[in-house]
């Protein structure tokens, strides 16, 4: 499987990538792929990486609520695109940024 990773990141995640733990979880990611329905698509695994540089990153929010349906996932945690119907986790946390901070859920 082929990791399609921002330049900024390879210097720091370089090493990983050559461990026995990550090849092995590799290979086990991409098997999982062949045999099941997996989101979000494999190009889009690392995407985090390619939308924010390390130089940029300031906070990283880690998930643990994956989204079951086709098309929502798109490789960022607790995120979907435009013009798809927003899961119950994404949900939730619109309505306490709105019930906090008075921003409108955005539509």
């Amino acid at each position: 499987m082929h990791l399609n990773i921002s330049d900024s990141w390879n210097p720091l995640l370089q090493k990983e990538f050559e461990k026995p733990y990550f090849e092995e979880l590799m290979k086990f990611v991409k098997e999982e792929y062949a045999s099941n329905a997996c989101f979000p698509s494999p190009n889009q695994i690392f995407e985090a990486f390619n939308l924010c540089s390390f130089d940029d990153l300031k906070v990283v929010i880690i998930g643990q609520d994956p989204y079951h349906g086709e098309g929502q996932a798109n490789g960022l945690c607790f995120s979907v695109n435009d013009g798809i119907k927003h899961p119950i986790s994404l949900k939730n946390i619109f309505k306490e940024i709105e019930s906090d901070l008075s921003i409108p859920y955005p539509k």
